[in-house]
Parts: structure tokens; C-alpha cells; sequence
């Protein structure tokens, strides 16, 4: 089937050009993109929340307003930034925002000296009342047929295949194929690369000089759609769930991005959900204990629609973890049970020891079915001794139940794993007689010809 759907072309401009009064008012635009940008590398330290002050900046009223105000909220922005110097001596999004505020000041001619009360944040409206719970054939959209991903498909073609993919824990990966994997991947990762969006997370270390990583950081783009939608990119970070985009909006723009994308905050703080109709998808970000969890409904084609001429081997939703990134956590799982036969435990850091024994009973008290999650469960607290990751693997399953949709496949035992590891390597297995075989023929074509 080949979809109408084609993404905006959207052409950057050649350069940022901000000197001169022309380009003074973009300099805090190209500030805050270049916050998200450098966001993503790992080197980024996670005490630095230039963010937090943006963000309390963006929510002042009096940004907008008189003179006199604005230079009171830029003053105060400003302070805010020089706070973080200490934890963000090096960042260089930090230096991009305070060149980007020293401009504006220098604009509205403000001087760094003066009232610095701080604003007032707007009194956020209360949430309306959750709407009926409907399938994506019985939702409504004011918008064109094109914002609405089942409704642009084409007559008489049969009903989408929606795909799952989930990240969490130590860290542990559920591709779009329903492989499951336990990954190091220190550091920044794609997990999505397409027509319509990205993602990429940041894994850091638990504890330091710790060989268990978690997700720290999570940034995702959806991409300029049409009419549909305006670019919009989500970042979140350890004890920073926003329930908004980067830009301080909830959804995807006038006129009809209102109702094709949106934010939707179901616990401050701990859980968001990002509804995009436009393309089906359904995303799920967590924060459980102090790192992140990401879990995604997209249909197949939106997974497959790839940018012509990009590599797709990195996006771990798609293709999984490489290979030297991979962990056998059955290794771990019999070093623990050597470890609790001569009475020593596992772990002797973190928030708390666990034998393999005690770390079964805790996991076993939220997921009763010993199946991947379960030894996910086990896994991490062995390996972190964090208690919270129990929760971690819990609601990873949780989201596999509300998004993954065939019930028949929530469940991934280990014996499904490995018959997809002996699957590959058949297939590896399989190229390499090939390539033999196509040099033996070379060989003997190249004989006969001498």
C-alpha cells in the first residue's frame, strides 16, 4: 500500500544571522534551540537546569509587556542563569541562553541593575474533563481528513497493524518487532528515526563507576506535517516531566494542530502522555524513581516510513541494540544464584543489597508471570540495588497492556527470546556460507579464464 501522506518540505535557512538589530531579537530563539540541541549529548551534566530558567521565563507575564517589565523579567531571567554557573560552568547551551539574554537586554536597553521582583507565573487553567475513551475510528477532529491517520487512509484497505516499542530500567528495550533486549548503550541513542518524528534518549550510569545505565534525558521532535501540525520538540530530564512542549505550548498549533497533537499530563511530574491523531501514535513518558521510562504505539507504516537515503541500523526500536552493546542477563542471573548459595548478595551499593532470592520475592509481589518483565525486574535490582526499578518494569508492562495491540503478545517469555537469537544466527550464519560460496565462484571463473 502506498501512502498519500508526504512529509512538509521544510528547507532551513542557510545561517543564523544574529548580529545587527535585525538579528538581536532572534538571538534568544537560536539560544533555545541550541539548548535542546546540545541537550542531547551525553556529555551535558545533569546538575545544569538552564531549562528551569527558560522555562520560568517563558511563564512570566510580564515578558510580553511594557518596557519597564520586560527589562524586570529579563533581569530576573538573567539572574536565574548566573545561579547556574557553578553547575553549568562548560555547557555551552548555558552560554548560548546567556549571550542570547545579555542581546535582548542590550536591545530594550536595559541595565543589569535595577527591580528583580520575581514574576508571577500564570495561574494555569484547571484540566478539562477527560473525554470518552475511543477507538481512533470513533475519534472526532475538526481538521482535514489528512490530520486524521485512519480517516487519510484510502477506501477498502484493511485496518492498520499498530506496532509497540518500550524502554526502561537498566536499560531494557521491546522493539517494534517484539524483541526484547538488556543493553548498556551509555550515553545519547536514537530510539526513532522517521518521516514524522525523532527520539533520542541519554543513558547515565546509577551509580558512579557503575555499570548499570538508566535514561536520564529523552527528547522527542515531531517533525512540520502539512497543515496538520507545526514542529514541536519535547525534552524531559530527571525531575523535569513537563507537561508542555519545549516552547511552552500543549499542542501542535493553530489552526489544526490543536486537535491532532497534543500534551496530556495524567500525573504531575511522574507521568505524560503525547497524543499524535495526525499519525496514530500514542506515546507514554514516565518518571519513575529518578529515570525515565518511554513506551510508543505507532502503525507499521509511519514505523517503516524512513528518510530516503538514511541509514536506519542505529534506531534501537527498529533493529534493537548492536550486538556488542548487548547483555546476557542469564549470566548475571547465574553469577547471582552462585552468589546467594554461598550467602553472599549480589549488591552491596545502591539504596538497597538484594540476594537473587529477595530480589524474586520483591519483583514477584508486581509481576506475578515470570516473564521478561519479571527478570527485567530481578536484573536490575541485582545489578543497581534500586528498589525503585521494581516500579520501573511494573509499569513498563502496564503500558505494554495499553498500547501493544495484541493481547496474546504482552507476555515474552525467555524461551521466546531465544529462539529469536537462534533465528538470527541462522540468518548470520546463513550470509556468511553465501559470501564464501560467491568467492569460491569468483575464484573458479577467474581460474578458467587464465
Amino acid at each position: 500500500m502506498q501512502s498519500q501522506r508526504e512529509r512538509s518540505d521544510v528547507r532551513p535557512r542557510a545561517g543564523w544571522m544574529v548580529m545587527g538589530k535585525r538579528g538581536i531579537p532572534w538571538a534568544l530563539e537560536v539560544s533555545r534551540v541550541l539548548a535542546v540541541f546540545f541537550s542531547l549529548l551525553p556529555s551535558a551534566s545533569l546538575q545544569c537546569k538552564i531549562n528551569k530558567c527558560s522555562s520560568e521565563y517563558l511563564a512570566s507575564p510580564l515578558h510580553a509587556g511594557p518596557k519597564k517589565d520586560t527589562c524586570t523579567a529579563l533581569r530576573v531571567y538573567y539572574s536565574c542563569v548566573v545561579r547556574t554557573a557553578r553547575s553549568c560552568r562548560g555547557d555551552l547551551s548555558y552560554h548560548a541562553t546567556q549571550h542570547g539574554i545579555e542581546d535582548l537586554m542590550n536591545q530594550h536597553n536595559c541595565s543589569k541593575d535595577g527591580p528583580t521582583s520575581q514574576p508571577r507565573a500564570r495561574t494555569p487553567l484547571p484540566p478539562p474533563p477527560p473525554p470518552p475513551v475511543l477507538t481512533d475510528s470513533q475519534e472526532r477532529s475538526d481538521g482535514p481528513e489528512v490530520c486524521h491517520y485512519e480517516r487519510s487512509l484510502p477506501r477498502n484497505t484493511a485496518p492498520p497493524n499498530y506496532t509497540h516499542c518500550g524502554f526502561f530500567g537498566d536499560p531494557h528495550l521491546r522493539t517494534f518487532g517484539d524483541e526484547f533486549q538488556t543493553c548498556k548503550v551509555e550515553g545519547a541513542w536514537p530510539l526513532i528515526h522517521n518521516k514524522f518524528l525523532s527520539v533520542q534518549v541519554t543513558n547515565s550510569p546509577v551509580l558512579p563507576g557503575s555499570l548499570a545505565t538508566a535514561t536520564s534525558k529523552l527528547t522527542i521532535i515531531f517533525k512540520n506535517f502539512q497543515e496538520c501540525v507545526e514542529q514541536k520538540t519535547y525534552h524531559a530530564e530527571t525531575d523535569e516531566l513537563p507537561a508542555a512542549f519545549a516552547d511552552g505550548s500543549r499542542n501542535g498549533g493553530d489552526p489544526n494542530g490543536v486537535s491532532t497533537l497534543r500534551v496530556v499530563e495524567k500525573v504531575p511530574g511522574q507521568h505524560v502522555e503525547i497524543q499524535a491523531r495526525y499519525i496514530g501514535t500514542t506515546i507514554v513518558v514516565r518518571q519513575v524513581g529518578r529515570y525515565l521510562t518511554f513506551a510508543i504505539r505507532m502503525p507499521e507504516e509511519v514505523v517503516n516510513s524512513v528518510e530516503e537515503g538514511d541509514n536506519q541500523d542505529l534506531y534501537l526500536c527498529l533493529h534493537g541494540c548492536p550486538a556488542n552493546q548487548r547483555i546476557d542477563f542469564r549470566s548475571v542471573r547465574t553469577r547471582a544464584g552462585e552468589a546467594h548459595s554461598t550467602g553472599r548478595p549480589r549488591s552491596s551499593s545502591g539504596t538497597q543489597g538484594f540476594t537473587f532470592k529477595s530480589a524474586k520475592a520483591k519483583c514477584k509481589e508486581r509481576l506475578p508471570v515470570e516473564d521478561l518483565y519479571f527478570q527485567s525486574c530481578v536484573f536490575d535490582l541485582l545489578s543497581s540495588g534500586d528498589i525503585n526499578f521494581t516500579m520501573a518494569a511494573y509499569y513498563a508492562f502496564e503500558d505494554v497492556k495499553m498500547l501493544h495491540s495484541n493481547s496474546k503478545r504482552y507476555h515474552i517469555f525467555e524461551k521466546d527470546a531465544l529462539s529469536g537469537a537462534t533465528r538470527e544466527g541462522k540468518n548470520v550464519l546463513l550470509v556468511f556460507l553465501l559470501n564464501v560460496l560467491a568467492v569460491l565462484l569468483w575464484t573458479e571463473c577467474c581460474t578458467i579464464h587464465l
